[in-house]
């Protein structure tokens, strides 16, 4: 089970930290996909709560990524997108580390929708 503080989100537990981890990979490799499938077939409070977590943040990266497809059009979209591309890259990874230690990690710049 997952002991979520009130103030960040953030949380420490007992759960399935390996899976947790691989969830947060999956993101980066299925998109929304392979976090959707841990989410709906998994009974582990932890690995459900960073499964949420990994679908919020690749619904906000989709989201951020059209506005700079947009941008492409008055130039500064050329810039975004790869930079898009890294941070996703590098939250991912400090989510997936996290996860491992037996935390909880919220995305920065992602509201809950899940």
């Amino acid at each position: 089970m997952s002991s979520v503080s009130e103030a960040g989100g953030h949380g420490s537990s007992s759960g399935n930290t390996s899976m947790a981890a691989i969830t947060h990979i999956l993101a980066l490799f299925t998109w929304l996909i392979g976090p959707l499938v841990v989410l709906l077939v998994t009974d582990d409070e932890f690995v459900k709560e960073n499964a949420r977590n990994a679908i919020n943040w690749q619904i906000w990266l989709t989201i951020y990524s059209i506005v700079a497809g947009i941008l492409i059009l008055v130039g500064i979209g050329i810039l975004l997108l790869p930079i898009l591309g890294l941070i996703d890259l590098v939250f991912i990874v400090i989510a997936a580390v996290k996860a491992a230690d037996g935390e909880t990690w919220s995305y920065p710049l992602t509201i809950d929708l899940l």
